[in-house]
């Protein structure tokens, strides 16, 4: 890392705030809602809320995985609890060692970390059945219904669950400030009888919450529970094969919560007795106390591979997609996933595929659930958590400015794959403040150099003369924040007096203050001030410009078994999609020894992480004859965090299924798909 980097990590790492939660304290906050915002005391608050699953991590990273989090700007923390984690086998529940959700929280708590816990008794995830276990599909009933038998078996779930947070909620001064019910319901009857259940045995928070989507065909009451919204760059769980399938491309253009593909438009309304039609996205037939502030629990901050489709995130694709909902009027950014993971052992394997009960649309990968996400599977900071961090730091500077601020689009809400004839932009205004949100990028498609760029805002006409927005550009600019009139630089932080910027790449820094107009401005850092308390960082490919190559380790290795000559043929499974290989069929695979002598495993104190660069279909890796770890081939590399594994283990075996021809799988552009298989290198790194 250089210096300047170094400078920047420093500034947001000792700066952030301590968050609304106070551990041990006499005074609980006060938490309220309205149309715009969460208020926490008195004051708007717009919380990042990033999803790390307890339960796919060791416990003893929590502690060092939630500090990273906290480090990235994350506020909230989100959070399954995967029924089937728990109660794999009726009635012998688990909460121990990675399953301990009580330490979890307890954590949280010292850490100053609110938590919004998603309790099902469905979440998905994709976890084997959605988490419900197997057991509960052999009782006869329907799941994820009011009937008596599957509303007894959640109700034993929530007890457990309760004993897991008595004296940790809210009220009590503990990190529990929220809970989800089920997840993607669309019967409101049920999400309620969920509630009612709860309450009963004792949750007792500041506000529930439930997904935004899909569109309820039972209305849920107006204020009983929160809609969370989501927008994605990608779909593992596309039915399509082709580069960019589906509408993801909305999701890179500013528009209302109520053009959101995830945005349940109708609610119910419940006035004296009555229900009539509520819609949650106005802002002008219906009194503001009546609306539903614009939130997000399902943001994505990177994307899993299934077998069929297997997408490659780029940092950004998560960047692009927060700047795009702040400027459309979100005034929670909720990531899913903040951090990734790797499914624990179990009776059975906890992934979700085409062969299980239920919730078996697709094929996911039996260990990993690194999802490309900022905080990979291992800890690993993968880029946008850097880009990301600046901006959850503006949030929370000038978070209460920005809460009650309308937007206003400025291009088509309706723009179609690629469409490249103006900038993306809007802002969101109040009274004569405002911020401009700049969107120049669109996943896997080249938008162009926008010249000759000028904003009109509050009254206010910028820069002097006209500026170019360069491709793959996302920034925003303030009008009349902090004694600034404007500036084509973006704010990121405040403290001590001093307001902080920082360049955006290629475009020209103009200040506008005190009167006068500052014209390309150079940045100087920290070190010195360029007018004032104005100080100004460089651009973030300056700051991220590396001084030297990193130092690696290469791993000797050494190939058991060519492949069979005779692969399966891949079937197609029950949801009409190519279908995983089975354990069975490693027994084809091509065999790789890795020699790990004079490297030391299952050593948390050394934090090395092995990169296998390969190419092939799927790719799975043993440590003394147990499967430790998986890869879906995407173009990627396989990692593995060595202080995992058994301590003392000397040999690793890769097997690696070959590429076929014509396979039925989506693979992106950076995949080799030449059929066969193939290691190019095997690397130690150091976290």
């Amino acid at each position: 890392m250089n210096r300047l980097l170094k400078t920047m990590a420093a500034i947001l790492l000792t700066t952030l705030p301590a968050g609304p939660m106070k551990a041990q304290s006499a005074h609980v906050p006060d938490v309220k809602w309205d149309r715009h915002s969460l208020i926490i005391d008195g004051k708007r608050v717009m919380p990042v809320m990033g999803e790390i699953h307890y339960s796919r991590l060791p416990a003893d990273e929590w502690r060092e995985e939630l500090t990273k989090m906290k480090e990235g700007g994350v506020t909230i923390i989100a959070n399954y609890v995967f029924w089937n984690h728990v109660e794999e086998t009726e009635g012998i529940f688990n909460w121990s060692g990675q399953r301990n959700l009580r330490a979890f929280l307890e954590i949280c708590q010292e850490l100053q970390l609110p938590v919004v816990l998603r309790i099902g008794p469905f979440c998905h995830g994709e976890v084997r059945c959605g988490g419900i276990p197997d057991w509960v599909f052999a009782k006869g009933c329907k799941t994820r219904d009011t009937n008596p038998v599957f509303m007894n078996y959640t109700r034993i779930l929530y007890r457990q669950i309760f004993a897991q947070i008595q004296g940790l909620q809210w009220k009590d001064g503990g990190p529990v400030m929220a809970v989800q019910f089920d997840n993607e319901q669309r019967n409101g009857n049920y999400l309620m009888a969920l509630k009612k259940e709860a309450l009963a045995i004792g949750f007792d928070l500041p506000f529930y919450t439930r997904t935004g989507w899909p569109a309820l065909t039972k209305p849920v009451p107006y204020g009983e529970m929160l809609p969370l919204f989501g927008d994605y760059a990608d779909g593992f769980w596309e039915r399509s094969i082709e580069e960019t399938a589906g509408k993801y491309y909305q999701a890179f253009n500013f528009r209302s919560q109520e053009g959101t593909p995830s945005a349940n438009k109708k609610e119910k309304k419940t006035t004296n007795g009555q229900q009539s039609d509520f819609d949650v996205t106005s802002q002008i037939s219906h009194d503001e106390s009546e609306a539903y502030p614009y939130f997000t629990c399902e943001l994505g901050g990177g994307m899993m591979t299934a077998y069929h489709r297997r997408p490659y995130i780029y940092p950004e694709d998560a960047y692009s997609l927060a700047i795009c909902k702040l400027g459309s009027g979100s005034n929670l950014l909720g990531y899913y996933m903040y951090h990734g993971g790797t499914n624990p052992d179990g009776i059975t394997y906890l992934n979700e595929c085409q062969q299980t009960l239920a919730t078996n649309y697709n094929d996911m990968p039996v260990k990993t659930y690194d999802f490309q996400a900022p905080l990979g599977e291992f800890g690993q900071k993968n880029p946008h958590y850097e880009m990301l961090r600046k901006l959850h730091l503006m949030m929370r500077c000038w978070g209460d400015v920005l809460a009650p601020m309308e937007p206003v689009f400025s291009c088509p809400q309706d723009l179609k794959k690629g469409e490249d004839n103006a900038l993306r932009w809007a802002y969101r205004q109040k009274g004569e403040q405002a911020f401009v949100f700049v969107n120049n990028y669109e996943r896997l498609q080249q938008l162009s150099d926008k010249k000759n760029v000028r904003f009109s805002v509050c009254g206010v006409d910028f820069p002097r003369k006209p500026i170019t927005i360069p491709a793959n550009t996302s920034c925003i600019f303030p009008v009349n924040i902090d004694g600034i009139r404007y500036a084509t630089a973006q704010l990121v932080e405040k403290r001590d007096g001093k307001i902080i910027m920082q360049q955006v790449a290629s475009i020209p820094v103009e200040i506008a203050i005190d009167g006068k107009v500052l014209r390309n401005v150079k940045p100087k850092g920290m070190e010195q001030p360029v007018y004032k308390n104005i100080y100004l960082l460089p651009d973030e490919k300056s700051l991220h410009q590396p001084t030297a190559e990193p130092m690696v380790q290469q791993v000797s290795f050494t190939k058991k078994q060519e492949a069979a000559s005779q692969q399966r043929a891949i079937p197609i499974g029950v949801q009409k999609v190519a279908e995983a290989p089975s354990d069975l069929d490693f027994d084809k695979a091509a065999i790789y020894q890795i020699a790990l002598d004079g490297i030391p495993t299952g050593c948390k104190e050394q934090k090395q992480l092995l990169e296998i660069n390969y190419r092939g279909d799927v790719a799975r890796l043993y440590a003394d004859g147990k499967l430790v770890a998986d890869n879906f081939y995407n173009g990627r590399p396989f990692l593995m965090g060595l202080w995992r594994l058994p301590q003392g283990c000397k040999t690793l075996e890769l097997r690696i299924l070959p590429l076929q021809k014509e396979m039925p799988v989506y693979f992106p552009r950076e995949a080799d798909t030449t059929p066969g298989e193939n290691v190019s290198s095997v690397i130690l790194k150091q976290m």
